[in-house]
Parts: structure tokens; sequence; C-alpha cells
């Protein structure tokens, strides 16, 4: 437990993502932050305890907003290591089909430990697979979540187009819509939490054009608007997708969209790849949101998000490891640095810098989550904090600590702190067997695909 007012003191650099100067470091008392200091200031009142952060980096936490937690247990199989989207994901159904509680629960654990680690204090997850046995999927993770101490937005997936009707999932892997719609108000009922500070929040999140029907679309529009939660789904990460649209729908991804209801702030997309210049100004004048997921979209060879253009047209834009099968890690730091690097190939070294990258693994992020308590340092943010030290052979003579993060691929926070809790220290998961974590998760994995 850390004390009620504490000061973070005179970092050796400190990224605000809003610009202030906070160089003196800050002040949290229960949980949020009360003051940003100046190289020099002292905190206004006194402080029950100080943590000299002269050997670290300081910035928000970072925020994942979009991820597979249950990808964990099929990372590196050799059958998909070289397959595009659709192949890899009709390779990979059948496995996943045969998940279970525990196998799910160990999955989300050791995602929710990587990001951890790599300075993650919120995730985003997108669970679409509900087999038989696996009908409270969201509820096991939800354990998972308050085990590790984190933030999350929980994301009620959805697959309702199975093979036989046209759809590329196998037919034992999908629900009926009445079952989706209950499912989905059960768990915003339960526990969605608002307001700030909120540790567990629910979205709807239908998979994709090719899995959901557009009857299951539309009406969790509707019932994302009448309980006021947000919506999530897949769009736009591959041409074979693009093609899927116009055969089936008549439609090219973004009119697909709009013509279910969806495009609107209360949106955000994951992967957003290929967009023609029309669609991204309709995106950034709805105030649709867009994840990008550099690592997946180059394992898969999907293409590059147009990160520049979307934010000139007014959309919000934030960054997501995506699922552990196609990345194949849950590194938000490492995901940081490959959008800095994929994104100057598309827009060029000038305008891609670390420092913008960085806001979109924050602020940026929070956005996307419609979250404005957390994702920057500011005066009544919440203390969601990662440190991140440069003492590694990798950081020896660097000269800007912010840019040597991406530049020399930090990928391990030293600290990470989550409404004042210490969470990570040393850089460790506080109170976390990790070997036995890993122990349990690996069998659960060689099980997976033995059965």
């Amino acid at each position: 437990m850390t004390a009620s007012r504490i000061w973070i003191k005179n970092p050796l650099a400190i990224f605000t993502a809003n610009d202030q100067n906070a160089s003196g470091g800050l002040v949290i008392e229960d949980g949020t932050i009360v003051e940003l200091l100046t190289a020099g200031q002292s905190p206004a009142t006194p402080v029950d305890s100080i943590f000299d952060a002269r050997e670290h980096v300081v910035m928000p936490g970072l925020i994942n907003t979009h991820h597979h937690f249950y990808q964990t247990l099929t990372r590196a199989w050799a059958p998909v290591v070289n397959q595009p989207l659709f192949p890899w994901l009709k390779t990979l159904y059948p496995v996943w089909a045969r998940l279970t509680p525990d196998r799910l629960a160990l999955a989300s654990k050791v995602a929710l430990a990587e990001l951890l680690l790599s300075g993650c204090t919120t995730a985003a997850d997108h669970h679409y697979l509900f087999p038989g046995g696996l009908e409270n999927a969201i509820d096991v993770q939800i354990d998972a979540v308050r085990e590790l101490g984190m933030r999350a937005m929980l994301t009620r997936g959805s697959m309702s187009l199975g093979e036989a009707d046209g759809g590329l999932p196998p037919q034992h892997t999908v629900q009926t819509a009445e079952a989706i719609l209950a499912d989905s108000e059960r768990l915003i009922g339960t526990y969605h939490e608002r307001g700030a500070g909120a540790h567990i929040q629910i979205a709807l999140a239908p998979c994709s054009p090719f899995s959901v029907t557009p009857e299951i679309m539309r009406a969790s529009a509707d019932l994302a608007e009448r309980h006021d939660v947000r919506l999530h789904t897949h769009l736009a990460e591959t041409l074979d997708e693009e093609a899927f649209c116009k055969q089936r729908f008549g439609l090219r991804t973004v009119d697909y969209l709009d013509s279910v209801g969806w495009l609107s702030e209360r949106t955000w997309l994951a992967h957003g790849i290929h967009f023609n210049d029309d669609e991204i100004e309709r995106l950034g004048a709805a105030g649709t949101g867009v994840c990008h997921c550099p690592s997946s979209n180059m394992r898969l060879a999907s293409g590059i998000c147009p990160t520049v253009a979307l934010e000139a047209a007014g959309a919000t834009i934030g960054l997501g490891v995506d699922g552990s099968a196609s990345n194949d890690a849950s590194n938000m730091i490492l995901e940081a640095r490959q959008a800095l690097y994929i994104q100057r190939l598309r827009y060029g070294a000038e305008q891609i810098t670390p420092q913008r990258v960085l806001g979109w693994a924050t602020r940026g992020s929070a956005r996307l989550l419609g979250r404005d308590d957390v994702g920057e340092l500011s005066v009544g943010k919440q203390a969601d904090l990662a440190l991140f030290k440069l003492d590694e052979l990798r950081f020896s003579g660097s000269h800007d600590p912010v840019s040597a993060l991406l530049l020399c691929g930090a990928d391990r926070a030293d600290r990470v702190m989550i409404g004042g809790q210490w969470r990570v220290v040393d850089g460790q998961v506080e109170g976390l067997d990790v070997a036995g974590l890993i122990a349990d998760h690996s069998q659960a994995a060689r099980a997976l695909l033995a059965d």
C-alpha cells in the first residue's frame, strides 16, 4: 500500500502527454494527482512519503485499446506463422473453440501481467468466443483484471454469422442474437462502472463484418445508446474484408458501418487500414476513433493505418497490441516503438515523433475509451504512472531520455502505479508468482493444441 500523500520527486525526465511542465515531479493524494511541480519547487503542504525518481522517466500509464487475451495460448503456432488474416483465422477458430474457463483465466492473467510489466495500466480486451461452457467468459476476465489491480474496458464481443450462412467462423463458434444481447445487457448491469477512477467498464463489440449479421450490429448500437456504453469492432483490416463487404452487402466498409448505425463518436475501430480519402473525412467528421495495431498489421501483412490523415480529419488515434497470436506479445512500450517506425515509413521522420506516438499510447488511447481521467499527467487525473529506468546496456550513450525509450527499445517498466498504488516494483508485479503462472499457462497451451 502507498502512503496517502506521495511526492514522485525530480524525475530524470517526464512526459505528461499535455506539454505541462512537471520537471520537479508530481504529488499524489488518495490516488489522484494534486500538484505538478517545476524544477526546484516543493509541494504546497507536507507529504507522507517521497519517491526519488532521479533515475526514472515518468509518464502516464500506457493504455492498450485492442487485445484478445485468450490468444496468449496460441503464440507462434507453426501452422499459422506465415498466413495472412483470413486463412490464419480459419485455421485457428477450431483451436480457440476449445477454450475453457480455466484456460481463459490463465490466458487473461498472462496477458494482463505482461501488459502491466510493459507500463500499461488500462487495457481493452475484445473477447468474442463463447463456446459451450464458456458463456461467462467476461466474468472470468473480470476476476483476472481485479487480481492484477488494473483498469479494463472489457468488450462483450460476438459472432453470429457462421460458415453455413456465408460467414467465416465455423458454425459451432457462433451464438444466437438472443443470447448475445441478453448477456450484453447482463454484463452492463452487473459490472459497468461510471465516472472518474472506474476500474471495470463494459463495451459492446460484434467481431467483424465477416462474422456477425447486420441485425446484431444494429441491435448492439441500439443497446449501447440506451445504456451509454461504447462500441468496438474490427474494420478495414484487410483487402479481403473489403471484398467481403462489397460482395455480401454491396458496400465498402465505412458505408457498411454507417448503414448499421455505427458511424459515431461512440465507436472505436481496430486496425482501420484500408480507407479512401472520402472515408477518412467521414470518420473524422463523425468522431469515430481508430486503434492502430502496428505489430499485428505487419505480422499478418495487412497494411499501414493512415494515422496522420485520420487525425487531420478529426479522428482520435490510439494504440493496441492486438491478439497475442498475431503480435505475438502483449507489450505496450514495444508497440509504441513499432508504431513510430511503421508510421515513419508512411509519413516521414519529421511528422512521426516519439512524443506524438507516446501521445497515441496515452491520451489518445484514453479518448478512444471515452475516458478523461487517465492518459495524461495533470491535476485531477488518476495517479496511473509508468516509470522506466535507462540503466541497461541498450541505453548507454543515449541523450534524450523520452526518445530513448522508443529508439533504444525499452521493453519493461521498473515501476507502475495505478490509482496511487504501486503494482510493479523493481520490475516485478506485486504479489504475482510469475514462474508458477508461466508453468500453468504453458501446460494449458499444450493441452489446448492436444485436445
